[in-house]
């Protein structure tokens, strides 16, 4: 899986690597049980501080996407991924509102707003 970190964009680098994770994921080219790199390893193959990396899992943890086993490891959760909830599902309704706001005062209309998710949603699967 190849990560692409842009120094310059207004997203932390934790959450870029987070989210590269995530589509790596949702591609399926991390499975569950997966192994991923050591914080240290991750760290020094990507030329980025240990504590990037380290929220990084922690927060894909926190998802329940990952399990970090102290001394053992960092794996793609072994049991795979279940479902959305329908409290994740208010999360994540929460998280696109503003961004579909923001289309909306930028004037773009609905079908567009649709044409680009059902986009990103394909570059997401074709990676």
């Amino acid at each position: 899986m190849f990560i692409e970190i842009k120094p310059n964009s207004s997203v932390p680098i934790y959450l870029q690597l987070a989210q590269q994770l995530m589509e790596g994921m949702a591609r399926g080219e991390l499975k569950p049980g997966d192994s991923l790199p050591s914080v240290r390893s991750f760290a020094s193959d990507l030329g980025m501080n240990m504590h990037t990396v380290n929220k990084a899992y922690h927060l894909l943890e926190e998802k329940d996407f990952i399990q970090i086993v102290p001394k053992s490891g960092v794996i793609i959760q072994p049991k795979g991924m279940e479902k959305a909830t329908d409290q994740q599902k208010q999360v994540l309704a929460e998280q696109i509102r503003p961004l579909l706001a923001e289309g909306m005062v930028l004037q773009l209309s609905e079908e567009e707003m649709v044409v680009m998710v059902r986009e990103l949603v394909r570059q997401i699967k074709e990676g």
